[in-house]
C-alpha cells in the first residue's frame, strides 16, 4: 500500500464516538445556565421542567394517540430491563439477538427471568436473524439498530398491525436516524445519550396503549425492583407519565435534553434529524465502496446503519490473518488518529471483529465526516506499516 501523506484539514468536532454521542453543533456548557441545579426535582419548577421533557418528547417524535411517555433510570439499558422485568412472562416471547445488546436482554430472559416460554432468534455479527419466523401472537423484543455490529432491521414491513403480542423495541441508536413506524411498537426505549448526545444515565420509556393494559393488568412472577417498579396495590403509577420520576434525575441533564429537543425543533423536527444521519452515512458508506482495505461489516446493504457505521479490515494481508494483527492495526490507528485529535473513540466494540465504529447520527455535521476520511486513509497506511510484516 502506497504511503500516505498526513492530511491538513481536521474534522473541527473529532468526536465519531458512539455512546456517549457528540453534543449538538453549537452547544455550549452556557446552554445549561437555566438548569436548577440545587433545586429538588420534586419542586413545582422541577417538575414542571420534567413535564415538559416530556411534552417535547411527545412532539417532536410525533407520538400515536394515546402514547405514554416516562423518564427512567440506568439510561437505554434500565428502560429496556424495566419493559422487561414489568411486561414479559404474561405469554410467550420472541427474542432476537444479533448485537451484544440484544445478546444482553437475551440473558436477561433466560438466567435473571427464566422465561419458560422464550423462542430466540440469533445471528453472527454482520448478519440478521430470518424475521419471517417470528410469531406476533407471542412478546417479541429486539434491537432496531445493532449499535455494536451496524446492522438494523431495514424497515417495519415484518411487524404486523395486528398483532397479539406486545412488540419492545430498544431504539437507542436508531431513533432520530431510522423509519420507524412508531404504531408498530408497543414498547420504545432510547437513551438521552446516544439519541440525541445528551448526558448519560437518564433513559426514555414508550408505551402504547396495549402496553399500558398490560402494565394495569398483569403481575409477574419476580420480584420487581424498586427502581424499575411502575406499579403499585392500586394499579398504574400514572404520575410517572406526567414527571414523576422513580428516583433522582440529574437537572443539569434535564435542561441538557431540554436543549437537544430544542435544536431538532429548530432544524425540522424528526424528518430533518433522519435526513442528517442519512447524509452523513452516505458519505461514509460512499468512501468505503472505494477503499480497497475496508468493508462494512452489515453484509446485506439494506441492514447498514445509518448511525453507528461498523466496518472489519478487508485487505488480504489482514483479513485472512490472524485476529490479533487485526487488532493491532486497530489500536494503532485509533492511538495515530486520537494524537492528531483527527478522532476520538472510533475502535471496533469489544466482542466484535476488529475494525472501525464510526457514530454518524444526527448531531454529526456531514463536513465533518469528509474532513475524517483521508486521515481513516492515512492512518490505515501507518498502522499497516508498522504492524504488518514488510508492511511499506
Amino acid at each position: 500500500m502506497p504511503t500516505q501523506s498526513k492530511p491538513k484539514i481536521k474534522p473541527k468536532r473529532p468526536f465519531f464516538s458512539s455512546g456517549p454521542c457528540a453534543k449538538r453543533p453549537g452547544w455550549r456548557p452556557d446552554v445549561l445556565a437555566g438548569a436548577l441545579v440545587g433545586r429538588s426535582h420534586r419542586s413545582v419548577e422541577g417538575r414542571e421542567r420534567l413535564k415538559l421533557a416530556i411534552t417535547r418528547t411527545r412532539e417532536v417524535l410525533r407520538l400515536p394517540e394515546g402514547y405514554q411517555v416516562a423518564i427512567v433510570p440506568g439510561s437505554d439499558t434500565g428502560a429496556v430491563e424495566l419493559a422487561m422485568w414489568n411486561l414479559l412472562g404474561a405469554r410467550g416471547v420472541d427474542l432476537l439477538a444479533w448485537d451484544q445488546f440484544g445478546r444482553t436482554w437475551l440473558r436477561d430472559a433466560t438466567t435473571e427471568l427464566k422465561l419458560s416460554d422464550l423462542r430466540t432468534f440469533e445471528a453472527e455479527p454482520g448478519h440478521l436473524p430470518d424475521l419471517g419466523k417470528v410469531d406476533f401472537s407471542r412478546d417479541v423484543l429486539f434491537t432496531w439498530n445493532g449499535t455494536a455490529c451496524g446492522v438494523r432491521v431495514p424497515n417495519s414491513d415484518w411487524i404486523p398491525h395486528d398483532r397479539d403480542g406486545l412488540v419492545i423495541c430498544d431504539a437507542t441508536s436508531a431513533l432520530f436516524a431510522e423509519e420507524i413506524d412508531l404504531s408498530k411498537i408497543d414498547v420504545l426505549t432510547y437513551s438521552w445519550q446516544k439519541a440525541l448526545g445528551g448526558e448519560g444515565a437518564h433513559g426514555m420509556l414508550v408505551m402504547s396503549p396495549r402496553a399500558l393494559d398490560r402494565l394495569a393488568s398483569y403481575r409477574p412472577q419476580w420480584p420487581v425492583p424498586k427502581l424499575f417498579r411502575l406499579t403499585n396495590a392500586d394499579g398504574i403509577l400514572h404520575d410517572v407519565f406526567e414527571g414523576v420520576t422513580l428516583n433522582t434525575p440529574s437537572m443539569l441533564c434535564v435542561e441538557d435534553y431540554l436543549d437537544a429537543l430544542a435544536w431538532a425543533f429548530e432544524i425540522g423536527g424528526i424528518e430533518a434529524t433522519k435526513a442528517r444521519a442519512r447524509a452523513n452515512a452516505s458519505v461514509l458508506y460512499h468512501w468505503i465502496e472505494r477503499s480497497d482495505w475496508v468493508k462494512p461489516l452489515a453484509v446485506v446493504p439494506e441492514t447498514r446503519s445509518h448511525t453507528s457505521v461498523t466496518m472489519r479490515f478487508a485487505e488480504p494481508a489482514l483479513a485472512d490473518g490472524p485476529e490479533n494483527m487485526r487488532l493491532d492495526v486497530m489500536r494503532e490507528m485509533v492511538r495515530l488518529l486520537e494524537a492528531e485529535g483527527a478522532a476520538f473513540d472510533i475502535a471496533a466494540y469489544r466482542g466484535m471483529p476488529a475494525g472501525l465504529r464510526i457514530w454518524c447520527g444526527t448531531t454529526i455535521e456531514t463536513e465533518e465526516v469528509e474532513a475524517l476520511l483521508p486521515w481513516l486513509d492515512w492512518a490505515y497506511a501507518e498502522a499497516r506499516r508498522v504492524v504488518l510484516p514488510g508492511g511499506n
